[in-house]
């Protein structure tokens, strides 16, 4: 059995039912469980592994719960700078039908380590093509070698453009083909047990690029082997539109008539929602992925993020794509939440009616883990799982602050300095444990030339 212990915090942050901000703070844990968190003379003297927090913030590991991590291979790539959603995809589905099983290892490896480096320690994948063999094992073992969470989507595309959708018949699979691979790739590595460190999702692209009987067969096909649902939905007035003309519907209304309303699904975006659907989210606890940066690049417009949480709806922070975002960033996505929706209140709104940066920092800790069905990470209290980071509070970015907390997004973004899961150091003073960054990067820009073929 070992033990850590953490201590000297300047503050330790537990996200906790109290939201108890612990001065001179840590946490005591066995195996990976926190057994103990509070003032640093109240915790055992020592164990295998002690921890000197001085001048450090300490807060509950980030949740990242929506991403599509091949697509840090297509980062700035000029066609699809500076255009919408639809045309964004149409430029790059022909690019990312050349990924192949390394590419994806490859990519899931550095955007799994970037995203580390921002205090991320659960993160949830969305990959809905796979083509050339790439397959959900290539993402696995690269978690595995990075060391955080996994949750992986076995995502779907099955309407290409010849059937009324988007993408091209080159990056599209029958339904048989993409059901069959779910089952086995849930029967391969999905872990319903607290602490797993890898879970499957059922994940359709989203309503314009698969069937609507895809959509109600993935759902049974979940339900029935026990896993999480999610797609996109009503990411842009366009997507919308298409709904409704295609389908006739709203877009909660189709996805509830597909039976996908549910404590078990989340959505990614949600931007066009009104206040009847969003109503209807909150008593059936489905919940939503807000990816602000994502939304800003494609100018999709901004969720209505301050709605739903008034309403009840489970909220988390989502990355998005690295090709719609470039960054892979939680923090920074995080402090972006903030902003944006201080942004979309009205001019002179009052205290009180904009988000606070501690209220941002809940929906990327514990309202990302309610978000991907998960109660044993996002806070630090006992029983949950030794999944934290720090930040230097010695840096210059921080000189001046009068609020640790609050001034982790107010001052920041910077990188986290350690980073642990599971009780175990996966980054130390900002160097992963194994990985060496100069190669993986090398390998990355060798993956992405390939891939447009340069």
């Amino acid at each position: 059995m070992s033990t850590l212990l953490v201590r000297n915090a300047q503050v330790l942050v537990t996200m906790d039912g109290d939201r108890r901000e612990i001065a001179s703070g840590g946490l005591f844990a066995r195996d990976g469980v926190i057994e103990q968190v509070g003032a640093s003379s109240d915790l055992p003297d020592g164990a295998d592994d002690v921890f000197d927090a001085t001048g450090m913030l300490v807060l509950p590991g980030l949740v990242n719960t929506h991403h599509h991590i091949y697509q840090s291979l297509t980062r700035a790539y000029p066609p699809a700078q500076n255009v919408g959603l639809f045309a964004w995809l149409r430029a790059l589905y022909p690019v990312w039908a050349n990924l192949t099983p390394d590419a994806v290892r490859i990519s899931t490896t550095l955007g799994l380590l970037e995203l580390a480096r921002s205090g991320c320690t659960t993160v949830f994948d969305h990959q809905y093509l796979w083509p050339n063999g790439s397959r959900v094992d290539d993402q696995m073992e690269a978690a595995q070698a990075v060391g955080v969470r996994f949750h992986a989507s076995r995502g779907s595309m099955s309407l290409s453009e010849k059937d009324g959708g988007l993408p091209p018949d080159s990056v599209v699979q029958t339904a048989d083909e993409i059901l069959a691979d779910c089952a086995r790739t849930i029967d391969a590595f999905h872990n319903p047990e607290p602490g797993a460190m890898a879970r499957v999702v059922v994940a359709p692209c989203s309503p314009f690029s698969v069937t609507e009987d895809l959509m109600i067969e993935s759902a049974a096909l979940a339900r029935d082997k026990g896993v999480r649902l999610h797609t996109h939905l009503a990411e842009t007035k366009d997507e919308e539109q298409y709904t409704l003309e295609r389908f006739g519907k709203r877009p909660v209304e189709y996805a509830a008539d597909l039976g996908w309303l549910g404590d078990d699904v989340w959505f990614a975006h949600a931007v066009f929602i009104d206040s009847e659907e969003s109503v209807r989210m909150a008593e059936t606890s489905t919940g939503v992925a807000h990816c602000p940066n994502s939304n800003m690049v494609i100018s999709s417009g901004i969720a209505p993020v301050a709605r739903y949480l008034e309403q009840g709806v489970p909220v988390g922070i989502g990355v998005d794509g690295s090709a719609s975002n470039d960054a892979g960033n939680v923090l920074q996505e995080t402090r972006q939440a903030m902003l944006l929706q201080r942004l979309a209140a009205a001019p002179g709104v009052g205290e009180g009616e904009i988000l606070p940066a501690r209220r941002s920092l809940e929906l990327a800790t514990i309202g990302g883990a309610a978000v991907l069905g998960r109660d044993d990470i996002g806070s630090l209290q006992p029983g949950n799982r030794a999944d934290f980071f720090t930040l230097d509070l010695n840096r210059i970015e921080f000189a001046g602050s009068h609020d640790p907390v609050a001034a982790a997004l107010l001052c920041g973004p910077v990188p986290a300095r350690d980073v642990y899961v599971e009780g175990d150091a996966v980054i130390g003073e900002y160097v992963h444990r194994s990985i060496d960054e100069g190669s993986l990067a090398e390998e990355h820009r060798e993956a992405a030339r390939g891939l447009v073929g340069g």
